[in-house]
């Protein structure tokens, strides 16, 4: 019964051995790669496909997110970058300083979203400066759902590195 034990000393109750935390994190990429600029990529692939009322509602739908997101980074941006920069120090302090796993596994959760943001920004300005509509919508919002998910991708990727890295870090360690 020597392998039981140890199973269960890799596998603990702490953030990167944690059930829950693996979870969150594919709920998260799964959420957020689903959703470009707001919208449920279903709907963008129905109405590639059937055109018609459902492209209508899809552009739309990406006329009222693309107002909406560039609306509250026109008037919020200070506030916004200012709370980010805040809660991203005081993680990176936690997390490197004073070695809380917990800071790390929220860190590694929150710098891959930060990218996200800038790439929706991104994409949003493009087509308020003229792919609203057709082709060229389609073309960018693609290309934004492929960005986010090279990044979700890489993320995920870097996360299990250093959480195996953690867990096998101190399981050594309480050997």
């Amino acid at each position: 019964m020597e392998w039981y034990r140890t199973v269960f000393e890799v596998i603990d109750m702490r953030s990167f051995s944690n059930l829950w935390y693996w979870i969150a994190l594919a709920v998260l990429w799964s959420t957020t790669s689903h959703r470009v600029v707001g919208v449920p990529f279903d709907m963008i692939q129905r109405a590639r496909r059937l055109g018609g009322q459902d492209e209508a509602d899809l552009e739309a739908m990406v006329g009222i997110n693309t107002r909406r997101f560039l609306g509250i980074s026109r008037t919020a941006a200070a506030p916004i970058f200012a709370v980010v920069s805040f809660l991203l120090t005081a993680l990176f302090v936690l997390a490197v300083w004073y070695r809380s796993e917990f800071a790390q596994a929220v860190l590694f959760l929150f710098v891959p979203m930060i990218f996200v943001g800038w790439l929706s920004l991104r994409t949003a300005l493009r087509i308020e400066a003229g792919e609203q509509s057709g082709p060229p919508m389609y073309r960018r919002l693609m290309l934004h759902r492929r960005l986010v998910q090279v990044v979700g991708m890489v993320s995920i990727f870097v996360t299990a590195m250093f959480g195996m890295y953690q867990n096998l870090n101190i399981s050594i360690l309480n050997h």
